[in-house]
């Protein structure tokens, strides 16, 4: 039996992403994309929490990460198109361009430093 809606309400999800470099890996996210650490494990550092709005990404180490060909997080954001601009200037290597889709989204792929692929879309109005 399926748990009923009103039973238990589901906060925010926070995915987590194997990176091979802590130091590199926070410079994308925390430096490019402006999410901010909330929390470090380690030293030297093996896992960390990132957060920017309403948004959170958790980072761990695996030394022997090898990055896979599916989008390891979908992240909604209120302009695609500014942050894509912003992502190639700060050149971020972009796997799939900015595009309307039929599904009601501007979106875009960009792959961080680790090779993970992160789908950011905007809904369109």
């Amino acid at each position: 039996m399926a748990l009923k809606s009103h039973d238990v309400h589901f906060g925010r999800a926070a995915p987590t992403i194997p990176v091979r470099d802590i130091a590199m890996a926070l410079a994308f996210y925390c430096d490019v994309l402006g999410f901010k650490k909330t929390f470090e494990n380690g030293n030297p550092v093996v896992f960390a929490i990132l957060e920017r709005d309403d948004a959170a990404v958790h980072l761990t180490l695996q030394p022997d990460h090898q990055p896979s060909s599916y989008n390891v997080l979908h992240l909604l954001v209120s302009d695609a198109q500014a942050l894509h601009a912003h992502l190639e200037n700060s050149g971020a290597r972009i796997v799939k361009g900015l595009r309307d889709q039929t599904y009601g989204l501007r979106d875009f792929i960009v792959a961080d430093p680790d090779g993970n692929r992160l789908d950011i879309g905007q809904p369109l109005t």
